[in-house]
């Protein structure tokens, strides 16, 4: 792929992140409501949600027709292009439906099954995390990097949690046993800010199961692009059966003890 294509595949990602994360910003109503249920009635997909989504996707039909898309909320199209966008339009839904502010918009550009192009706004924070595939991570025009290397003991550790009650019991079972070996654990309940939180230096580490490919794809390469390591089971890339992204000295300790405690099974 060319220099000039990631370009255009990035002013692209960054103009649709921005409009949407504004749209979402600006146009949150008082009396948001739960306009239907994803897994359980905890996951709600709200008015807003479908609406960034709807935005998005005029956006990439109009500037990159050809191109494939993947949207959490029911987009899939095949594309002729190569490229295929990979769109979360509100990741950390609950999160607005409550008006916490971690939440972001989350675009991710693929070509031959490889994220190229990561874009992750997060319009309550002001920022904008952003990565091209052998270009580095970046925050608003700064470089991003990882934190240095730290034992696991003085590691703080993002985590997430399903939706489903049996699952949910599981991954309480499973942080019950990290949390003695870190410094401590956060749940964000975000997985595309937990990336970029770790590609900022704000976290060590992050694991969760049961993302989707819209969830993790710009936030992972974000992270990479940042200097993390990410990844899955010892092995395995990064997937819906279990993400963990970390400073090379942290994902080093931590995959084997996740792959231990089962954290990749419900």
């Amino acid at each position: 792929m060319s220099e000039e294509l990631k370009a255009e595949l990035l002013a692209v990602g960054l103009d649709a992140a921005r409009q949407a994360g504004a749209l979402l910003r600006d146009g949150r109503p008082a009396d948001l409501a739960v306009a239907a249920t994803k897994t359980s009635p905890i996951d709600v997909v709200t008015e807003m949600d479908i609406a960034a989504e709807k935005l998005i996707t005029g956006i990439l039909a109009e500037r990159r027709p050809a191109d494939g898309l993947l949207g959490e909320e029911g987009a899939d199209t095949p594309g002729t292009s190569g490229v295929r966008w990979v769109v979360d339009p509100l990741d950390g839904t609950v999160n607005y439906l409550y008006g916490l502010p971690s939440w972001g918009v989350s675009i991710a550009a693929e070509y031959g099954g490889e994220t190229v192009v990561g874009v992750v706004a997060a319009p309550m924070r002001g920022e904008t995390y952003h990565a091209v595939l052998g270009g580095g991570a970046w925050l608003d025009g700064a470089r991003l990097a990882c934190r240095a290397a730290a034992p696991l003991d003085q590691a703080l550790v993002g985590t997430g949690f399903g939706y489903l009650q049996s699952r949910r019991a599981h991954q309480a079972e499973v942080a019950a046993r990290i949390i003695p070996l870190v410094r401590d654990i956060r749940r964000g309940g975000s997985a595309a800010l937990d990336l970029c939180d770790v590609a900022a230096g704000r976290l060590d580490g992050y694991y969760e199961r049961g993302l989707n490919p819209w969830d993790l794809a710009a936030g992972d390469l974000i992270a990479r692009e940042a200097g993390a390591l990410t990844g899955g089971r010892p092995g395995e890339r990064a997937s819906g059966e279990l993400v963990l992204a970390a400073t090379p000295a942290v994902f080093a300790s931590l995959q084997p003890l996740l792959d231990e405690a089962g954290a990749w099974h419900d």
